[in-house]
């Protein structure tokens, strides 16, 4: 039996991001890109991607890194998204990827977590159009909430 790719397991376990028929190019733990495909059925008033999906695009990619970079910690925590900003910052046409990357150190996380703390962490996510325009930003705080 083989495992799961974060990829497999993200579509699985979380059906907007598989509606959206997303992309994963890299999930590592030092960064995960994801690409939300041209569809028309998520296009906006001015021809591009809905506002809706690239914020799910975004939100998936920090998901992917966070279990890539602490898919081993899932046994004692789990991982919560704590809140999201976004800013559009450009007009976006077309195939739009985003590209997640940690604030800091995971082993960093983990020794928070080891000390019996509730770590927090910061997702920086890039939204980019072919040209490698940025067109959107997202932080996410997140957090691994020890188990009980």
């Amino acid at each position: 039996m083989t495992t799961p790719s974060i990829g497999q397991l993200l579509d699985s376990t979380v059906p907007m991001a598989h509606t959206l028929n997303l992309e994963y190019l890299e999930t590592s733990p030092e960064r995960a890109v994801l690409q939300l495909p041209d569809q028309p059925a998520y296009h906006n008033h001015v021809g591009g991607p809905h506002a809706g999906a690239m914020f799910t695009l975004a939100e998936s990619a920090s998901g992917c890194i966070v279990l890539a970079a602490f898919g081993d910690q899932l046994h004692r925590a789990v991982p919560l998204a704590v809140k999201a900003e976004i800013a559009y910052k450009k007009l976006a046409k077309g195939v739009v990827t985003a590209t997640a990357t940690l604030d800091r150190p995971a082993a960093d996380v983990v020794a928070e977590l080891d000390k019996g703390e509730r770590p927090e962490f910061t997702v920086t996510v890039d939204i980019t159009r072919a040209d490698g325009d940025v067109t959107g930003v997202m932080t996410i705080t997140w957090t691994l909430r020890p188990n009980s």
